[in-house]
């Protein structure tokens, strides 16, 4: 297990330098001149002589690579420059913002696993019955509505017409629901549909038979058999579902006027501040990188045959 975890550690290095790579150069060669930008921002007339100045306290008069080599140093030192609306160190910003994504994602991925796997385990219980055409038809308008449209459904009819729940903002008790169940309805569908499906198939192994001809109960024939071979795929799927989830927050922010990071990296990209940009896409880049190994560490520790593999492949 040791020798699977630091070859997984190793892959990242020259993941997350492809990854900086690429965020570097996308956002500084595209059009405009970030000089200009940082002027209007400050309300600076661009004048030659202040567009001047300006190239030259950003670096950007620099070689390009050498350009990138100071950001990746000073990033590994999670130092990504100031932002040109506030003028103050990007890091600051996003750290006063990250606790609201991080209570809005979190609550969302729990919300997710405690409605997704007992649909699941309901529908493959009761397969071809209408518990599972429920679940079917539950996951198709889920898997089809579009996040956004979603969302401004739920404002309409929970905020404009019934009145219960607040429209936008965190500042009240039920805030969150809203934006919670718009971040969480397409996840849970395909979460749903592929535990059932999962867990049909597993029904089927020779290792679940032979467990029930032995007389054990059929709730831990169930849960230890069947359930914890069939959370594999989902546990893999958790990991595509975390960049959904880190994308859909930015639309989601937006609409329920959610003060997270999110909604912060949307302003920058209307107010083109590169510096925050730059360290939104790393930052998330790099947390999605992590919490993708933390999901392939756990489902070798589940499944022997993950990490036996991966050995016997590294050993060829």
């Amino acid at each position: 297990m040791r020798k699977y975890i630091v070859g997984r550690l190793l892959m990242l290095i020259p993941m997350l330098l492809g990854a900086s790579f690429i965020i570097f150069f996308m956002l500084r060669l595209g059009r405009g001149d970030p000089a200009l930008d940082y002027l209007r921002l400050s309300q600076i007339p661009p004048t030659d002589e202040a567009i001047a100045e300006a190239r030259n306290m950003l670096g950007l008069n620099r070689p390009i690579m050498v350009q990138y080599g100071s950001w990746l140093w000073n990033a590994l030192h999670l130092d990504f420059g100031k932002s040109y609306v506030t003028h103050k160190p990007v890091m600051e910003d996003f750290l006063y913002y990250l606790p609201a994504s991080l209570q809005l994602g979190s609550v969302a991925f729990l919300f997710i696993m405690l409605v997704s796997i007992p649909l699941g385990m309901w529908a493959a219980a009761n397969r071809d019955r209408w518990p599972d055409q429920l679940v079917r038809y539950f996951s198709f308008v889920g898997v089809s509505l579009p996040n956004f449209w979603l969302g401004f459904l739920l404002v309409l009819f929970f905020s404009i017409w019934l009145d219960w729940l607040p429209p936008f903002g965190r500042d009240e008790p039920g805030s969150i629901i809203m934006p919670v169940s718009t971040l969480s309805l397409r996840v849970v569908s395909v979460n749903a549909r592929l535990l059932r499906s999962s867990m049909l198939e597993v029904k089927g192994q020779r290792y679940v038979l032979w467990a029930a001809m032995r007389g054990l109960p059929g709730s831990q024939v169930t849960v230890r058999h069947v359930l914890r071979n069939a959370m594999l795929p989902l546990l893999t799927a958790a990991g595509m579902h975390l960049a959904e989830l880190i994308g859909w927050s930015m639309v989601v922010e937006t609409i329920f006027a959610w003060p997270g990071v999110g909604r912060w990296s949307i302003n920058a990209i209307y107010n083109r501040d590169f510096p925050v940009l730059q360290c939104f896409t790393m930052v998330m880049t790099t947390m999605f990188v992590l919490m993708n190994l933390g999901i392939d560490i756990l489902c070798a520790w589940l499944d022997p045959r993950i990490r036996y593999s991966g050995d016997s492949q590294g050993g060829h």
